[in-house]
């Protein structure tokens, strides 16, 4: 595929060719939609309509904790509780059955104003890397694994961007990085059990690659959220 603003980003991500390049993927945009909420975006009274309505869920909260703009997150809570004071809390009638506000308390508590944007951001993202996976691009074949979750969306979305030619192409190539891997954390994490057998045990026990197959399993499993 010829080099567009599309794909050079993506290029810069599967450089590395460790881990799961969609989790890259997403942290970089996660990374730049934090920095830009906790920047200039805070003044902007459209984003700020939306930081209120929506909130943050709160892996995206302790991201911008750790953006270490204080001022900046103080200022979106202001705005984001006195919203929640005014469409929930100001009224003296209390919350039942028939109250339509227990829902919608429940959209705010579910709703993430990143979440949301990185969602987007993913789609397009995911769009690109189908089509490059299509025409079977080294850098691709070269990662070291697709992880599960990014899998299942990387496959459910490819039929709306590929012909049937192409397809079948892009699966056989997510299937490889998949089963490789899983066949590679199997044996690391089969071998990290056997190592508890006394027969095994010993200054000089041999642990290979396994010692950390239980958090390389969990990254594979859970997109490395953790």
């Amino acid at each position: 595929m010829r080099a567009s603003l599309l794909t050079i980003p993506i290029n810069d991500v599967l450089e590395p060719r460790c881990g799961c390049p969609l989790c890259r993927m997403r942290d970089l945009l996660e990374e730049r939609f934090v920095g830009y909420i906790m920047g200039d975006a805070m003044m902007e009274p459209d984003i700020r309509i939306e930081t209120n309505k929506k909130g943050f869920c709160p892996r995206h909260f302790k991201q911008m904790q750790q953006a270490k703009n204080r001022l900046s997150l103080a200022l979106m809570l202001q705005t984001h509780l006195d919203k929640l004071k005014q469409d929930f809390f100001d009224k003296s009638v209390p919350f039942g059955k028939k109250d339509g506000r227990t829902p919608k308390l429940r959209e705010v508590i579910d709703s993430c104003f990143v979440c949301d944007m990185v969602s987007k951001g993913m789609k397009r993202l995911i769009q690109t890397f189908c089509e490059m996976a299509a025409d079977d691009t080294g850098l691709i074949r070269e990662q070291e694994f697709i992880c599960l979750p990014h899998f299942q969306q990387v496959t459910a979305a490819a039929p709306d961007y590929l012909s049937k030619k192409q397809l079948e192409s892009f699966s056989n190539l997510m299937l490889l990085l998949v089963k490789n891997y899983i066949d590679v954390l199997y044996g690391d994490v089969s071998h990290f059990c056997s190592m508890y057998d006394y027969r095994n045990s010993g200054k000089d026990a041999d642990w290979g690659n396994s010692k950390d197959s239980i958090e390389r399993s969990i990254a594979f499993l859970t997109e490395n959220f953790y």
